[in-house]
């Protein structure tokens, strides 16, 4: 049985943004390319990371959901999930980054990036039992170092407090995929794979997940656009 629940979500998630995308104040969609890009060089690693995950059961689909489109033992939906989840992200930094003066956030980048590695390398030290939990925390440590320490740029407390803002839509979209105010969840879980701390539905690990992936995304974004280290 066909269902448009899972491509819903997505669609009701990026359309928004994509259509703003062309007002003549933002102009965004002269960037289409570069982000397509980015978002490319990012999905790869990560989708290879769900399908790893998929196999040993660590999560899994109800396709009762879904379109029933099944690619690499993914749903079509989880797919573009990669294009569409950061489209929005992206396009909402890019927002606020030309409306607001904002360069004297860069001054708390050091302490994010620090507390940040800090706190992952202690989760990860004690739950390293907890594949999802250690992945998560590892990916998020190397992308903090990568970015901070070695690309040196200058955006993480901006791209931080963007996130931030942005859980007013992930809570909606993770919690729908997680089975709020469904039947069952899109998204299932083993438990005996993360910390079982959950934000209503939402392992607290995706927001993590979600937050390495933004991160990165606008990494190749903003090199793919030209520019790498803007304040």
């Amino acid at each position: 049985m066909i269902s448009y629940t899972y491509s819903a979500i997505l669609f009701f998630t990026v359309i928004v943004c994509f259509i703003a995308s062309f007002d003549h104040r933002i102009k965004f969609n002269r960037y289409f390319v570069p982000f397509i890009k980015a978002a490319i060089v990012v999905a790869i690693p990560f989708i290879l990371w769900d399908v790893w995950f998929t196999s040993k059961g660590v999560w899994w689909f109800n396709n009762d959901y879904t379109l029933g489109i099944i690619l690499a033992g993914l749903p079509l939906e989880e797919w573009l999930f990669f294009i569409c989840i950061p489209f929005s992200c992206v396009f909402t930094y890019f927002c606020f980054d030309l409306f607001f003066k904002w360069n004297k956030l860069s001054s708390f980048n050091n302490i994010i990036v620090f507390v940040s590695i800090i706190v992952c390398s202690l989760i990860a030290l004690l739950h390293y039992d907890k594949i999802y939990t250690l992945v998560t925390a590892v990916a998020t440590i190397l992308t903090l170092i990568y970015l901070h320490f070695i690309a040196r740029v200058p955006w993480i407390s901006k791209a931080s407090a963007v996130y931030t803002i942005l859980m007013l839509g992930f809570f909606p979209v993770n919690g729908i995929l997680t089975g709020t105010g469904l039947e069952s969840p899109i998204v299932n879980y083993n438990p005996n794979d993360f910390l079982g701390i959950r934000m209503i539905t939402i392992p607290v690990e995706d927001a993590v997940y979600g937050y390495t992936q933004f991160l990165l995304v606008l990494y190749f974004f903003k090199r793919f656009k030209g520019i790498t280290n803007e304040d």
